[in-house]
């Protein structure tokens, strides 16, 4: 066998090994992806904490059990208080039901669809029964029920739960086992790269994400306090919950206004129709100014990476991969922009220096 052969012999045995290796882990590629987006978002963290109590299994235990904690919390919080209020939304449900649901008197002065809106309204929710009907005889989004909906949405919570626990015990041994998982990472890259070329790639992956997580979540919850100001003003009920779960949805571009408009629809039918006019208007406010300047502006500093390459990557990323878009597709941008200025830099000699844009 001569050594060409035996070079692609060993090529295509390595290939096989990876495509079965990625079979057979598929269902665990996205706790796997959110755990070491949290590992490279927080490592800083976990370095200075390890530092200080000299251990690195505590360390990555106390650092994972925060983490979950920042997300769990705010969930209890809110189920909470979904379920004191749960009552109350029964009893509405069920006389809605059984009376019918008086078309709002600001349904009528909407220009252009608010007499439309008013027959329909008449016509299906204003009936006794209505709400039954339209939900139980119309085929809704492909489901015949809001049963199946109910079932649907119930499995998928699961799956969501399930993918949720895998992350956080990723993220432990990320932390624990991190410097070593680098240092074998790094060998690999320079193995296959020049160790010119792997380092200004490579240190480039880690400040794209540690950016692209603080002007995604502060910015997010920035936006749920001004707009949660907004609520308070104009008398809405359970304003913090509202203002948080504005916060959460304010994570991804565009969509905070699920929030607010849900919260202004609330204020309009209980009567306050200028607070909802209000809040609106800050809320679309708010959001232009975060989405359009101030976020670009926080990683696209960070990262020197033009304003369209930020708003491509956040909006492309968030389309084509999911909510995990949003900090994969500015990674992607940084080093698709990084191979842009090598190959135009010193006569196409990819393994000199570069100059990143600024």
């Amino acid at each position: 066998m001569t050594e060409t052969q035996r070079d692609i012999l060993s090529a295509g045995f390595s290939l096989t090994l990876i495509a079965l290796a990625a079979f057979v882990m598929q269902r665990f590629f996205l706790p796997l992806v959110w755990a070491g987006i949290l590992c490279v978002a927080t490592w800083p963290m976990y370095q200075r904490l390890r530092a200080r109590l000299g251990h690195s299994i505590l360390s990555a235990a106390l650092l994972t059990l925060l983490v979950a904690a920042i997300f769990i919390v705010p969930a209890l919080l809110g189920a909470a208080q979904a379920a004191r209020q749960a009552p109350d939304l029964a009893t509405y449900i069920v006389t809605a039901n059984t009376d019918g649901i008086p078309v709002p008197d600001f349904v009528a002065h909407l220009p252009v669809v608010g007499d439309p809106i008013a027959e329909w309204w008449q016509a299906t929710l204003s009936q006794p029964h209505g709400l039954a009907h339209l939900f139980s005889e119309r085929k809704i989004n492909g489901f015949h029920s809001a049963s199946d909906m109910i079932k649907v949405a119930g499995v998928g919570f699961m799956h969501r739960l399930v993918d949720f626990g895998l992350a956080f015990l990723c993220l432990f041994f990320f932390y624990k086992d991190g410097d070593v998982l680098s240092r074998q990472i790094t060998n690999i890259g320079s193995r296959w790269f020049s160790e010119q070329r792997w380092a200004r790639y490579s240190e480039k992956v880690p400040t794209a994400i540690r950016a692209t997580v603080n002007g995604l979540v502060l910015v997010g919850l920035a936006e749920g306090v001004l707009i949660g100001i907004a609520y308070w003003l104009a008398g809405l009920k359970s304003a913090a919950l509202w203002a948080a779960a504005t916060g959460i949805l304010a994570i991804i571009p565009f969509g905070a206004p699920l929030a607010f408009v849900s919260a202004a629809a609330v204020l309009a039918f209980g009567g306050a129709l200028p607070g909802a006019i209000a809040v609106v208007v800050w809320g679309t406010v708010v959001l232009f100014v975060a989405d359009h300047f101030v976020r670009p502006g926080i990683i696209g500093n960070a990262t020197r990476l033009p304003f369209l390459a930020v708003l491509f990557g956040i909006l492309g990323g968030v389309e084509t991969l999911g909510l995990v878009g949003l900090f994969i597709g500015p990674v992607v941008m940084v080093l698709f922009v990084t191979l842009w200025h090598e190959a135009q830099s010193h006569h196409g000699d990819v393994g000199s220096p570069v100059a990143t844009p600024r």
